[in-house]
């Protein structure tokens, strides 16, 4: 597989230097991506760097992980309108453990293997190097001059905020990561996001002038929505890779949502499906784009990558459940407890006194009361229009009394807010 090939028709490639992809065509090529601890788990925006080391490694080369253990106490200052809030050593490696587990999972570690992937620390190497001997070995092969023509280090300094010494300094720390990479690692490229070039190139400027080695480099573009707006987030914030953070099943409907030119975008980066593949759901999809055969597609090739096939059959279950053609009343009460819960599995779930179940409230108190809405005329708004389910059957009557008649397990009960709003009631 030519990976450079792969990476442009997928829309993956940005900048690329001269002369990489003959060094990726000559022969095996050790390669690497660092990844930010600025938590203990990663999130979708991570994903194009994880999937471009999976695409290395598929292509015969061999890829590392640079988790930044001593980068990450200072904050890629790139792009960023303000100074990052510097996080302490231990939550610093407890984020640098949890990341690791998570690359672990999407990357061939098997030392057999002569292209097996690698795990790396950059606080091993900075740990005992001291300031002065910094600025001495390093600092002097890079003039201030150079450093200020970055576009990343312009912007901030035309901005209110300005910039740190500590933030002006982060690029020759990473370009010294990919120098000690070259002379003891044998890496020779160094892979990243379109905002990274700047930092990237440094690195290639060192081992050049301080080494007087060859090195190597391309970025892939930032991902955004076709109308420009950021990528990776929901209402509820970033769209981690942790099942704990972000259930399979809102990470299922967050690639099931996605918009159709976004779809079309998305398939192609986010999936290992091939040209072909894609081509020919492309031309079902605008069949009829109603079916959202391409959303679907995406989100479940994407998810099964990051949870496995178990918690995305588990995700397209609890889809077909609550926004399909999903089981009536009565199916949902003959469900076990266990079933139900996990049919569920990710939908926000509010609880209620028993009191509450007793005392026979009409609907449009109840939900009001249990927080489903904000207040008693936008629920009875909704139920008018049509826009309530109550354990999958429609509300058609405000004045609906819910008893204990209505509960499933003697513990549940399923509201729907228009389309996609689930909320699970819990009797505590």
């Amino acid at each position: 597989m030519n990976l450079i090939e792969e990476l442009r028709w997928r829309g993956m490639l940005q900048d690329i230097m001269p002369g990489t992809e003959e060094q990726l065509n000559k022969e095996m090529t050790s390669a690497y991506i660092g990844f930010d601890p600025t938590a203990d788990s990663l999130h979708v925006g991570s994903l194009v760097p994880i999937l471009l080391l999976v695409h290395l490694q598929k292509a015969g080369h061999k890829p590392f992980a640079l988790v930044g253990g001593a980068t990450g106490m200072i904050g890629d200052p790139s792009f960023k309108a303000e100074e990052r809030k510097m996080l302490d050593e231990a939550t610093l490696q407890a984020n640098v453990r949890g990341i690791k587990a998570q690359l672990e999972r999407f990357l061939d570690f098997d030392p057999a293997k002569p292209n097996a992937a690698e795990m790396l620390n950059n606080f091993d190497w900075f740990r005992d190097f001291s300031f002065l001997d910094f600025i001495r070995d390093v600092g002097k092969h890079i003039t201030v001059n150079y450093m200020m023509s970055k576009d990343s280090v312009k912007k901030r300094l035309e901005g209110d905020n300005g910039m740190s010494f500590t933030e002006f300094t982060y690029q020759l720390i990473q370009g010294y990561d990919f120098y000690w990479l070259n002379q003891n690692k044998n890496i020779k490229l160094q892979m990243g996001g379109s905002d990274q070039w700047g930092n990237i190139v440094t690195g290639t400027e060192i081992i050049r002038r301080k080494g007087g080695g060859e090195a190597f480099a391309f970025t892939c573009p930032l991902v955004k929505k076709a109308d420009g707006t950021k990528f990776g987030k929901s209402e509820k914030g970033n769209i981690w890779l942790d099942s704990s953070k972000t259930s399979p099943f809102e990470f299922y409907q967050f690639w099931k949502n996605a918009n159709d030119d976004d779809a079309v975008s998305y398939i192609k980066t986010f999936t290992f499906l091939t040209q072909e593949e894609i081509n020919a759901l492309i031309a079902e999809h605008d069949i009829d784009r109603a079916k959202r055969i391409l959303q679907t597609r995406l989100a479940k090739e994407i998810t099964t990558f990051i949870h496995g096939e178990e918690a995305c059959a588990q995700a397209e279950l609890t889809t077909q459940t609550l926004f399909g053609k999903g089981p009536s009343a009565e199916a949902l009460k003959e469900m076990t407890e266990e079933q139900l819960l996990q049919q569920m599995n990710g939908v926000p779930q509010l609880d209620v006194s028993l009191a509450d179940i007793e005392a026979g409230k009409d609907i449009v108190t109840f939900l009001a009361d249990a927080k489903v809405f904000p207040s008693k005329g936008e629920a009875r708004k909704m139920i008018q229009g049509g826009g309530v389910s109550m354990n999958n059957v429609k509300v058609t009557a405000v004045d609906q009394a819910i008893t204990t008649e209505v509960l499933i397990h003697n513990k549940y009960i399923l509201f729907q807010k228009g389309k996609k709003n689930n909320i699970l009631v819990k009797v505590v």
